[in-house]
């Protein structure tokens, strides 16, 4: 089990990132959850097996169907194992 912080930016809001990442976590077994900030990035915290994180990660980076994702910050953080699911967070 990993945890990672992380912060998209570029195209990343008002385009169905965070629905769209939480699908894509919910098929992976990731938990944690996604928001947007005022300063137009998003922020996300991904809990779970290494590879499945890694790969959601990978996903939101590249494969987001409407956004572009221009940088991508990646903090590694100790496993809380704190949520149930996945979830957007107002």
């Amino acid at each position: 089990m990993i945890r990672k912080h992380c912060f998209f930016s570029g195209k990343v809001q008002g385009v169905f990132f965070r629905a769209n990442t939480r699908e894509q976590a919910q098929k992976r077994g990731v938990k944690g959850w996604v928001k947007n900030l005022k300063d137009g990035r998003v922020e996300a915290i991904f809990e779970g097996p290494e590879d499945k994180v890694n790969d959601l990660i990978k996903w939101c980076r590249n494969d987001q169907p409407h956004a572009r994702v221009d940088d991508v910050e990646v903090k590694k953080e100790e496993p809380t194992g704190e949520f149930d699911s996945f979830f957007v967070k107002r």
